[in-house]
């Protein structure tokens, strides 16, 4: 009897078989979406979110089916998916619920620690036949996080800002706080209640932050926005500045771009 193979156990623990005969995906994950490209099986995608955007030649005549949490399932049906990429933070439980009865399989993520891209990259290529692309993923990224530890870029406490009108920022316990401390940069507050904390720009742990970043994604923070805080007593003082959400937030084969971005961006501050 074969052994199961551990690399093909997703997020909510379901063993996937390899994929046999004819392959047709859907990935309603952005840097999901990419990896998949990376990976060499473009031609196996049928569908996509408008937010997948990467890389753009490639996906230009891939089927747009809606947001991440505004899926078109009418459409997605009709593209009759052999697989269903979905990621535990950036789509809902009841659209994966709905999933279930229609697509034979749901391949759920959720990357916790910038490592996990590892087991991604694994699980994403071994059941689509393309381990040897991921193993060679594997070996940049580790290149590459190797490097950024290395660097022991000197520790600071950042406030990452995602929204606006609420202002929201990342608890420690997120994939994106936790790729941000490879190059020093901590995240506050240290403890939250929820994993993407709403704010006011009035907590007390706001005089332990030594500089405010403005992420690129989900809200698009700009210049002026940079202004905006600049007028506030409680950020007086602090350095503010844009950062690439794409960067810092994407898992797959942009995180490994992503540290060495982070390399550079921490020398800066």
């Amino acid at each position: 009897m074969t052994r199961p193979d551990p690399s093909l156990r997703d997020a909510l623990g379901v063993q996937h078989p390899p994929a046999q005969d004819e392959v047709r995906i859907v990935s309603l994950v952005p840097s999901i979406t990419e990896l998949i490209c990376d990976l060499w099986l473009a031609d196996r995608l049928v569908g996509r979110t408008g937010f997948c955007v990467h890389p753009r030649q490639v996906l230009r005549d891939i089927p747009k089916l809606g947001g991440t949490k505004s899926v078109d399932l009418a459409a997605l049906r009709a593209l009759r998916p052999t697989h269903v990429i979905l990621n535990i933070d950036e789509n809902e439980k009841p659209l994966a619920q709905t999933l279930a009865g229609c697509v034979p399989h749901l391949i759920v993520t959720h990357p916790l620690a910038p490592l996990d891209n590892l087991a991604l990259y694994r699980l994403i290529g071994g059941i689509f036949g393309a381990r040897a692309a991921a193993e060679a993923l594997c070996a940049r990224y580790l290149a590459a996080h190797a490097a950024l530890r290395r660097a022991d870029h000197a520790p600071r406490r950042v406030l990452y800002l995602i929204w606006k009108d609420p202002w929201m920022t990342v608890s420690r316990d997120t994939y994106l706080s936790r790729t941000l401390a490879l190059a020093g940069l901590h995240t506050l507050p240290q403890e939250a209640d929820a994993r993407y904390p709403r704010i006011t720009l009035q907590e007390p742990w706001m005089a332990e932050v030594d500089a405010v970043l403005l992420s690129s994604e989900p809200y698009r923070f700009r210049d002026r926005h940079l202004a905006e805080l600049a007028g506030l007593p409680a950020l007086s003082g602090k350095p503010l500045r844009l950062i690439d959400g794409e960067m810092t937030s994407w898992y797959g084969s942009r995180a490994i771009e992503g540290l060495r971005y982070l390399d550079t961006f921490a020398g800066t501050l």
